[in-house]
């Protein structure tokens, strides 16, 4: 390979603790054997203390989690479920997803947790090339049984098969073991700079599907091992999340920059106090540098920060510190302490594929040798995004390889165009997409969708933009859309159904 391992610059993180294995892969040291062995610290050390609340359902304690989580594990193995199987965890957030996959690995069974906005075809999928010999399904009870001597895993053990979110093609389950866990765990706490003596008053209110890495990885385990509480809601419903952040006081927020942005408008934003929110992180897709200082106004308390990651790294890889944030909003931060960064074949410009090397990169892709081999190479997570990295050692991610637009042999990285229309006047979001041309092979397009109540006109957006970047970024195609973005479970734009979706009409010039 032919890459350059990138310094780390002068990231703002805990680097205590740290040090190379044998593989010269960083490793934190000290860190639990496995999650069920980080979660009975918790409950030894707090037993009494609330671990996790339902909005509109019930409140458990971790002696009651640690409890009820041992009995579902010896339901499942009175269905004969033995250490090594595959468990499908097809349920809605709630209190009964996180019994049944803390349940899962007690028995010594590996979690696949099932993304709850896949369509049929695609669950079946999941289902069947899993194996799984069990599923959680909703509205039935959980298995129940007597409570068995939980299962000691090891470090690299198979914990969890994540499937990823299937933008191009079926899915492919990202096999992710007790130390990927253990590792993220431990970096969200850094680099989100977590306060670890609060115990319980340390309050996350989850509002992203657990299914995914985010919910799970960086906001139900990390919260958990520091004993803290964990509010989960069904759903991002905005009035019921201004309602939840005021009466059970989370002071711990994590989502997408445009649920923030509907969260700030929302009418009953003014009269909810917000003062004790302490951290607010998003990520996911580009923020509008307005957007972040409008988001450290309302929440003068907080810490902000911009966060990526990916399944494969069993969520994050780096994250933008709330000093940087407004200054830098098209960036994604500093890597995270013991992640590695690399580009490969960077380009004239700086960029190149982004390349990862940590602890919490997962063992590979479940039954999918031939991508595992391509795209896990000599101990480094090919990414697939196209990314530079400034002497300052930021990130900026400027596409997926995948979606870059060739416009007549020039390279234009959709998200430059999408970061540079984040701070358009009523522009809620976009999407820049090439449209295919006899001539140039492909052409710029952009897709936007208005603020409730602006009246966007295409010539206007492509003004907009024509200021800000090089005149061949400037879209010749605009389309205005009233519905929002296709988005998968992470808030990423789902590119290739809004292409087979979009009318374009004449071009701009």
């Amino acid at each position: 390979m032919s890459i350059a391992v990138r310094e780390r610059g002068s990231a703002p993180f805990d680097m205590s603790g740290i040090e190379r294995d044998s593989a010269g892969i960083l490793q934190y040291i000290d860190r639990p054997a496995s999650v069920v062995a980080m979660l009975e610290t918790s409950v030894v050390r707090t037993p009494e203390a609330e671990a996790l609340v339902e909005v509109g359902g019930e409140r458990v304690s971790y002696h009651e989690l640690w409890d009820r989580s041992l009995r579902v594990a010896g339901g499942l193995a009175a269905r004969g479920i033995v250490p090594g199987d595959r468990v499908a965890l097809r349920l809605p957030n709630g209190v009964d997803w996180v019994l049944a996959f803390f349940g899962t690995l007690l028995a010594g069974a590996v979690v696949v947790p099932v993304n709850m906005r896949f369509k049929d075809d695609e669950v079946t999928y999941v289902v069947e090339d899993s194996g799984a010999s069990f599923s959680f399904l909703p509205g039935e009870p959980l298995p129940d049984g007597e409570a068995p001597e939980p299962h000691r895993a090891a470090p690299d053990d198979l914990a969890a098969i994540f499937y990823t979110s299937g933008t191009t093609g079926f899915p492919k389950g990202a096999m992710t073991s007790h130390r990927n866990f253990m590792a993220n765990s431990e970096t969200a706490i850094r680099v989100v700079d977590f306060d670890r003596d609060l115990g319980s008053d340390l309050r996350t209110l989850v509002s992203v599907p657990l299914f995914h890495v985010t919910g799970c990885n960086s906001q139900l385990l990390p919260v958990l091992e520091l004993g803290g509480t964990v509010v989960i809601l069904a759903a991002p419903d905005i009035g019921v999340m201004l309602q939840t952040i005021e009466q059970e006081r989370t002071n711990v927020l994590i989502s997408v920059p445009a649920i923030y942005s509907l969260l700030i408008r929302h009418e009953r934003f003014a009269e909810t106090p917000t003062d004790h929110v302490r951290w607010l992180t998003y990520g996911g897709a580009p923020i509008a540098p307005a957007l972040v200082h409008r988001l450290q106004e309302h929440f003068p308390n907080a810490r902000v920060g911009n966060g990526f990651g990916l399944t494969e790294a069993a969520s994050i890889l780096t994250l933008l510190p709330h000093e940087y944030a407004a200054d830098h909003a098209d960036s994604v931060g500093f890597a995270a302490p013991v992640v590695e960064l690399a580009l490969e074949h960077a380009d004239d410009q700086g960029v190149g594929e982004l390349l990862a090397r940590a602890p919490n990169i997962v063992l590979g892709y479940w039954n999918k040798d031939d991508a595992t081999r391509s795209t896990f190479v000599d101990g480094w997570l090919h990414t697939g995004d196209l990314a530079r990295i400034d002497d300052e050692g930021l990130t900026y991610i400027v596409d997926r390889a995948k979606d870059m637009i060739n416009r007549g042999g020039e390279n234009v990285y959709s998200v430059e165009i999408e970061n540079a229309l984040a701070g358009a006047p009523g522009v809620a979001e976009a999407a820049a997409l090439p449209v295919p041309d006899e001539v140039m092979g492909e052409k710029v397009g952009v897709v936007v969708v208005p603020i409730p109540g602006a009246e966007i006109e295409p010539p206007a957006i492509a003004a907009y933009v024509a200021e800000r970047l090089a005149d061949f970024k400037v879209p010749q195609y605009v389309a205005i859309r009233s519905e929002p973005l296709p988005r998968n479970a992470g808030g990423k734009v789902l590119k290739r159904g809004l292409l087979d979706e979009v009318e374009w009409g004449a071009p701009l010039r």
